[in-house]
């Protein structure tokens, strides 16, 4: 979690207090629903640090204590069920057994992956941090992922959003997120109401809950690039009551919406759209489109143009319609299914994507669950053994340098892939880019293969990939 700004604690935890196997450090943040604390592992194991996130769910009364749990709950359900890059990792749950300490008796203690900050630090010491556009790119990321997996976050702003020790993003604090039904789902009701559209601050709230969608989190979106980009929020007033003064005659076709004029013209399109004044108006952007629109604005000039290739040719268009940069999201995994066989070039279809192989033809022995399963989806996963087993590195977008570029593949350098899984969405769910095509060289030179969506492939030792987009088609 983070280092934010000191504010009171919400649940006093004493420096050394000890629960589980983590000793409390200090004080990282506080916030209406809990506190945050560093901690270190007193026993052995891994991860040797964590963020202990306490909430108080034991010291409240009856009716703030259901609220409090449903919070707790509905964070821990995202936690336990979405694993991915781009989110923040839970590692357990506990629970504080301690009469001693009647404030702190009864607490729910989320152990979560530890952060250097989050990005309300980062703007308070750089509003315009110079990184901004690799930022918003993963930022963007993580809503493809939430979104994916049938999520709402419902409180997107700079602080859930958390900058970990390698200057990578990660998504936290999802007590206000909701699961989708459908086109819709049921949140708390409260809200930020910088980063809140103006269809739900004036929206009922029934038993269920507020009723949200996914354009929700890209009117966020809009909003925290904005201020990323500019210092400054896209609705004009020097508090939060006056901004919403103005976002009133905004709906209300009263008052044009006046972007900083230092936005670049690209950007302010994209911003324009997130913040269009209606969920309908919205509708059309979703974090996918969205992702590839940031994705193209750092496309670098020597991949700007048609490009003939030894194997491949792409158009102009494709081109432009990728980024060569910032796209990727690469993570590690450690060893895992170091035994199982291999088979060379043989490729395993997935239906539906998410589920162990099945046999075709003469492939490998079947995966683990946790071999090619481990490939969230969305994402493009290469393997150092086949069958998905060893290391992994996964990207949600396109990487034009695998040992160089926005997300290095470490093991890349001396290891080569024996194994990939392509676990996009398909075509079948609104895709248009869902093939994976990798190449020898980086910057998308001398093609190597071509991955459909949903097709699990061990590949011939040798097959030493360097960079991968993502296409229309394997043609």
């Amino acid at each position: 979690m983070t280092g934010q700004e000191r504010r009171p604690s919400t649940v006093a935890v004493p420096e050394g207090y000890e629960i589980g196997s983590w000793r409390v450090e200090r004080l990282l943040g506080s916030g209406g629903f809990g506190s945050v604390y560093t901690a270190s592992r007193s026993t052995a194991g891994e991860p040797r640090r964590a963020a202990l996130k306490f909430l108080p769910t034991g010291t409240r009364t009856p009716r703030q204590l259901r609220h409090l749990r449903d919070l707790a709950e509905r964070e821990i359900e995202v936690l336990r069920r979405v694993r991915a890059p781009r989110l923040i990792r839970m590692h357990e749950v506990l629970t504080v057994d301690d009469p001693a300490s009647p404030d702190l008796d009864g607490a729910t203690v989320l152990v979560l992956d530890h952060a250097e900050t989050s990005l309300d630090h980062v703007l308070t010491r750089s509003p315009r941090p110079p990184s901004a556009p690799a930022l918003l790119t993963q930022i963007c990321e993580g809503l493809v992922q939430l979104h994916g997996a049938g999520w709402v976050h419902g409180d997107l702003k700079p602080g859930n959003v958390l900058v970990m020790a390698d200057g990578t993003i990660r998504l936290a604090d999802f007590n206000m997120a909701a699961q989708l039904e459908g086109t819709h789902a049921y949140a708390p009701g409260f809200a930020t109401p910088d980063f809140t559209p103006p269809e739900l601050l004036w929206s009922d709230i029934t038993e269920r809950g507020r009723l949200v969608r996914p354009t929700a989190d890209i009117w966020a979106f809009g909003v925290l690039a904005h201020l990323v980009l500019t210092g400054s929020m896209p609705l004009p007033g020097p508090t939060a009551a006056a901004r919403r003064t103005a976002l009133t005659h905004y709906v209300r076709g009263e008052q044009e919406l006046r972007l900083a004029p230092e936005l670049p013209s690209a950007w302010r399109e994209i911003i324009r759209d997130c913040l269009a004044p209606s969920h309908d108006a919205r509708v059309s952007h979703d974090a996918r489109s969205l992702l590839r629109r940031v994705e193209r604005l750092q496309l670098p000039a020597e991949a700007a143009g048609p490009r003939r290739r030894k194997r491949v040719l792409l158009s102009a268009a494709l081109v432009t319609a990728v980024c060569a940069v910032a796209a990727g999201t690469a993570f590690l995994l450690g060893p895992d299914d170091r035994n199982s066989p291999t088979a060379k070039g043989a490729d395993t279809p997935s239906a539906p994507v998410g589920t162990p192989p099945a046999s075709v033809g003469t492939p490998s022995a079947p995966a683990s669950p946790v071999a090619y399963d481990r490939c969230i989806p969305g994402s493009v996963c290469f393997f150092t053994e086949p069958d998905g087993g060893g290391r992994m590195c996964a990207w949600v977008g396109d990487e034009a340098d695998w040992l160089a570029g926005k997300n290095v593949c470490s093991w890349a350098t001396a290891t080569s892939p024996r194994s990939v899984f392509n676990n996009g969405k398909g075509a079948s769910l609104g895709e248009i880019f869902t093939n994976v095509t990798y190449f020898a060289e980086r910057h998308l030179k001398n093609q190597l293969g071509c991955v459909p969506p949903g097709t699990r492939r061990n590949l011939d030792a040798g097959v030493n990939p360097r960079s991968h987009v993502w296409t229309e088609s394997c043609a």
